[in-house]
């Protein structure tokens, strides 16, 4: 079996829902934004030796739905001749598709891969969800999101409430102390980007431009005291 190794890689700034950087940019433009920096980066590689790109997405509808993979690679540079597909495995989506582009390397299916994971919050918070009656009457756990998963992981491992605070704690300080640092410089690609402008009932008031070059949702101000009055 071959060795795949990570050429390179890069990423948008993350920005927060709703209000942040990104409230009014198409989760299929960050991407080709992405794929674009990457052949500026790897020069040496012709677009057209791309053999596939692979893309997760946690909710692949709407704007970025119809195989996102595809939009991207093509907005982004690569030729109409190179394949694309959208990978769906819900939050671990963009790390499947790393996985599938490394066994393609491995076994010799594709010389040259891009790889990587989108998805806009903003765009897809009110699409409709659809349950199977049936299967909700049998597993209704497969419908559970995120934040329920959690309450069910801390009661089985019996995490309490003052470690999650202080690991979260300490996340934001991590966080914070990275900015501040630049440890997350060279793999952020900045974008110029039109924002909507919100009021405090999350009405839009207008529009302006912006530089989307950081991320957006570190809270360094974070205490105890505040996490455990949530």
């Amino acid at each position: 079996m071959r060795e795949a190794v990570i050429v390179d890689s890069c990423r948008t700034p993350m920005c927060k829902s709703f209000r942040g950087s990104f409230n009014m940019t198409r989760a299929d433009e960050m991407a080709a934004h992405t794929v674009a920096e990457l052949l500026k980066r790897v020069p040496q590689l012709n677009p057209a030796e791309i053999e596939d790109v692979i893309f997760g997405c946690g909710f692949p509808e709407g704007p970025q739905g119809m195989n996102v993979a595809r939009i991207a690679a093509l907005r982004g540079g690569i030729p109409v001749t190179t394949a694309a597909m959208t990978v769906n495995r819900f939050c671990s989506s963009g790390l499947q598709s790393i996985a599938l582009a490394a066994a393609e390397v491995q076994t010799g299916v594709a010389d040259a891969v891009i790889a990587g994971g989108v998805e806009s919050i903003t765009a897809t918070f009110k699409a409709k969800v659809d349950p199977n009656p049936e299967l909700l009457k049998t597993k209704p756990g497969i419908y559970m999101v995120m934040g329920e998963t959690a309450e069910v992981v801390a009661k089985k491992y019996k995490i309490s409430r003052e470690a999650q605070d202080e690991y979260a704690l300490a996340s934001q300080q991590r966080t914070a102390r990275a900015q501040q640092e630049g440890f997350f410089k060279n793999e952020i690609v900045p974008m110029q980007v039109t924002r909507a402008i919100l009021d405090k009932q999350g009405q839009p008031t207008g529009t302006e431009p912006h530089l989307a070059d950081r991320d957006e949702c570190n809270r360094p101000d974070t205490t105890l005291e505040g996490l455990a009055g949530l």
